[in-house]
């Protein structure tokens, strides 16, 4: 979708989406994986047919939760599918509000836990090892589809993959980029500490030297239609002949402004990723940063994060409004996704 109309889709449909309560369909899934020692652990939100009770996902002592009913019948119909990557040391569960909104909108959205890459299962050395999360994803893909409840509601000719920083490569990689373990190495040299992904892997003994041969191998998934990509990693590792191959439709979305990372900046001021794919769109939401992106934090989280040393999640710039920016990110992909923002009226029991 050209920029200017992704622009206006998102300026008609921000008040709406941000009010909106999204209530949506959910279940759990498990998917056999050979590529895995043991199965997937994945969810799927969907439009929602009659009700059940209702439920609340991702809640824990940081995130505030995503209320869905549980188990509900699907509605009538065939639904876009969208196959969401979350970012390393995060989890599907964290993406709820972004999952709860696309499926208001009329979308099936199915994500994993990707093992050794998720909140508590968060490895260096197994989150560089993309050719598995993005195998992840195309497992998820075959089992819904040979899912007898819920494969004919899926429009095939609409799948497009969704993923957020590290994600952002895995949904990149399933819709044709290859990356160049040389170009990574030299990215990491030439960007030194301002390189949040290289600090990352290197803390976990990671040599940028001997990355296995299968990181540059093609992940792509034919049936992925179009790519989302929030402050995607690894960009500036993307082949030249593979983004030039990638005619599929992309959106790029940044968080931030003078707050963005460069590790994750997909503009002429970091890898360009944007002018030199094809057919690519590209927009910017701030006030934020790369952590605005996950869910919304509980008033006492800030205090709880620095008691136990973690990340400042929680954090932002002055200015930042997260329940608006999460409303902002889900307009944009709505519409470049062409969805249906009156799909799914609101029901309630």
């Amino acid at each position: 979708m050209p920029r200017s109309l992704v622009a206006a889709a998102l300026l008609a449909g921000l008040t709406a989406s941000a009010t909106a309560e999204p209530l949506a369909g959910y279940d759990r899934l498990t998917v056999a994986a050979p590529h895995r020692p043991a199965p997937l652990a994945a969810s799927l939100w969907y439009p929602l047919g009659t009700p059940t009770y209702r439920g609340i996902v991702g809640e824990n002592a940081v995130f505030e939760g995503t209320e869905a009913y549980v188990g509900a019948a699907i509605a009538d119909g065939r639904f876009p599918l969208v196959l969401l990557s979350h970012g390393s040391g995060g989890n599907m569960d964290n993406l709820s509000w972004l999952s709860a909104q696309l499926a208001a909108r009329g979308a099936m959205v199915l994500a994993v836990n990707h093992p050794g890459s998720t909140t508590g299962d968060s490895s260096p050395r197994r989150s560089i090892l993309l050719s598995e999360r993005a195998a992840d994803l195309t497992a998820a893909l075959d089992a819904i589809l040979a899912d007898p409840a819920f494969a004919p509601h899926v429009d095939a000719a609409r799948i497009a993959s969704l993923g957020f920083s590290l994600g952002g490569a895995t949904a990149l990689n399933l819709a044709g980029a290859r990356l160049d373990r040389r170009a990574y190495r030299d990215y990491c040299a030439r960007l030194g500490d301002r390189a949040a992904d290289c600090l990352f892997f290197a803390k976990g003994g990671v040599d940028l030297a001997a990355l296995p041969e299968d990181w540059e191998r093609d992940m792509r998934d034919a049936r992925i239609a179009a790519a989302v990509a929030i402050d995607p990693g690894m960009s500036y590792a993307i082949t030249p002949d593979s983004i030039a191959a990638m005619t599929l439709p992309v959106l790029l979305v940044n968080l931030g402004d003078e707050t963005r990372w460069p590790a994750i900046d997909v503009s002429a001021a970091g890898s360009d990723l944007v002018a030199r794919l094809p057919d690519a769109s590209h927009a910017a939401v701030a006030p934020g940063n790369h952590f605005t992106f996950l869910a919304e934090c509980k008033p006492e989280a800030p205090a709880l994060l620095i008691a136990e040393g973690e990340d400042p999640i929680c954090d932002e710039p002055a200015g930042t409004d997260r329940a608006r920016a999460h409303a902002e990110i889900a307009a944009l992909i709505a519409a470049f996704l062409s969805l249906d923002a009156e799909a799914q009226p609101a029901t309630t029991n």
